[in-house]
């Protein structure tokens, strides 16, 4: 009434498990910061911060053993949303840095951070009206 099975079933351990690579937790920690990293280094690169492009770029290169390609694609996104974005990408990194105790990245991180968040307060107190004055004695 029923066919026997002909193939492995997918369920059976393999007979060579050691025959792929394995990456240790340290490396896929490595890959992943690097991957924050360079995704934070092209929005930087698209705001114009040279500086801190060339910080994030000598850690991405550290990470990977090679320099990172560098093109600032223009999004046409205002600044306030590429300093948000910027800033989580940041974040998403001080993160990973920190599971893997590297200080330098996550010193880095935690600049960027800071920077963006004094950006996107900037930007929003440019483009919110100022409050009237109030006089003395006004009601």
């Amino acid at each position: 009434m029923y066919e026997p099975i002909r193939t492995k079933s997918v369920h059976t351990p393999a007979d060579h498990a050691g025959d792929f690579p394995h990456r240790t937790r340290e490396e896929e920690l490595d890959i992943q910061l690097a991957g924050h990293l360079a995704a934070l280094l092209a929005v930087t690169d698209e705001l114009g911060l040279g500086e801190a492009g060339d910080r994030i770029a000598g850690q991405v290169a550290r990470l990977r053993g090679a320099p990172p390609a560098r093109h600032a694609r223009l999004s046409d996104a205002p600044a306030i949303t590429l300093h948000r974005r910027a800033h989580a990408l940041a974040g998403r990194a001080l993160v990973v840095a920190a599971s893997r105790a590297d200080t330098v990245v996550a010193i880095l991180s935690a600049e960027r951070m800071d920077a963006h968040t004094a950006a996107v307060s900037a930007a929003a107190a440019a483009d919110s009206p100022a409050a009237p004055p109030r006089l003395v004695g006004a009601l």
